[in-house]
Parts: C-alpha cells; structure tokens; sequence
C-alpha cells in the first residue's frame, strides 16, 4: 500500500511538472461531458489479503455547470480481480475470481478547468454489485470440421469450470482526484484518476481504481 500511494505521489508530480508549460493556455469545455478509461485495480484492507492485482474499466456522461467548476456525473465501474493463492489454499479451490461493478452519482469539482492541465475531486455514492466465482481446470468439448476430408470431429478444450457462485448487491460510496490534460483545441482531454471504493458487505469490500482515459 505505501509503494503504491508514493508511485501515485511521484505520477502526480511528474504530471504537473509536465503540465507547467501548458497551463497557460485554454481549452475548451462543452455542457454535456462523457468519458471513457480503462486502469488496474488494488484491493487494500481486508480485500488486500484475500485478492490479487486486477484490472478495471469505466464509462461516465454527465453536464458541466458554472463553467465547467462543477460537473454531475453517472459511473459505471467495472473491476475483475483474481483470488491470491493463500486464500485458495484454505478454501480449497485451484482457481477463482471476483468482479465488481458499481453504478454511482458524483459530484465533480474542478480547479482551473478552461486551463490545458487541470486538477479535480470526485466522489459520490453508488450501488455496489460483487460475484465471487471458484473455478476448477476441466475439459469443455466441441465439434471440428475438416474440409479436406469434409468430417466433422470432437475437440477437446481446457477450460475453467466454475464449482461454486455467489453474488452480492449493497450501498458504498468512492472518493478520489484527478487530472485532466487538454489535447488540441476542442474538447477531447486525457485523464488519469485514482479513487477509493468502499462497498458495505459484511466485511467491507475497499479497492483503489487507477484509471487512465478521454474525456469529451
């Protein structure tokens, strides 16, 4: 958790020593917004102990108001990261995943949004959807075609078979920041952001998205 707050700290200020130059300049910024991102995933707390590494993707719309300071904005979040393999162990699985999608209302604030490099907050409640599947290596078989001897004939394919499921829905919340670079002279901008989401199960469900993406 420390190494990946200090790498977020030094991308954060390589971003806007980068940025510097450019900050002068403006750029434009339309009434309806949306965006587009895909990023990795860490779980921490009590997440971090039971799951690996993953991967997430995100897809926003929404309107700016009071000249593009202050956005509203509805998420859909989706994140697919793996089992580790001491929790496998105990319960004896060989294999398994978990996905997490969200949907959520946030709030935008921006600082110097008409500006290339520009600094935001973000951060609202959601509705948390979590499926938790363990897997087996097993065989799946379908059926080939020749057409030199014109025969069809079975193929066997490894697969992973999921042995046990269970899904959970339930309120949370994410708060987190991030930058937007102006690209050209409309309204296209790169971002990246980080934020924290926290899902109300049993034993709360925390991951940090780090999501790199365009914003219209």
């Amino acid at each position: 958790m420390k190494k990946f707050l200090n790498g977020c700290a030094l991308f954060a200020c390589l971003g806007g020593l980068a940025g510097l130059p450019l900050a002068a300049q403006e750029v434009e910024n339309s009434f309806f917004t949306a965006a587009i991102g895909a990023g990795f995933t860490t779980p921490v707390y009590h997440a971090g102990t039971q799951l690996d590494n993953g991967w997430n993707l995100e897809a926003q719309a929404g309107i700016n108001l009071f000249d593009a300071h202050l956005s509203l904005v509805g998420d859909f979040n989706f994140n697919d990261l793996g089992i580790n393999s001491t929790t496998l162990s105990g319960v004896g699985f060989p294999g398994g995943s978990t996905y997490l999608w969200d949907i959520s209302a946030d709030p935008v604030i921006r600082f110097r949004p008409q500006s290339r490099l520009s600094f935001y907050l973000i951060g609202g409640p959601g509705i948390y959807h979590r499926t938790v599947d363990f897997t087996q290596p097993a065989l799946a078989t379908f059926t080939g075609f020749d057409p030199f001897f014109g025969v069809f004939y079975p193929i066997a394919v490894p697969v992973n078979q999921v042995v046990l499921s269970y899904s959970t829905t339930k309120f949370g919340w994410n708060g987190g920041a991030g930058l937007n670079i102006g690209l050209g002279h409309g309204h296209t901008k790169f971002f990246a952001e980080a934020r924290y989401n926290e899902m109300y199960t049993r034993v709360r469900t925390a991951y940090i998205p780090v999501t790199f993406g365009f914003r219209w």
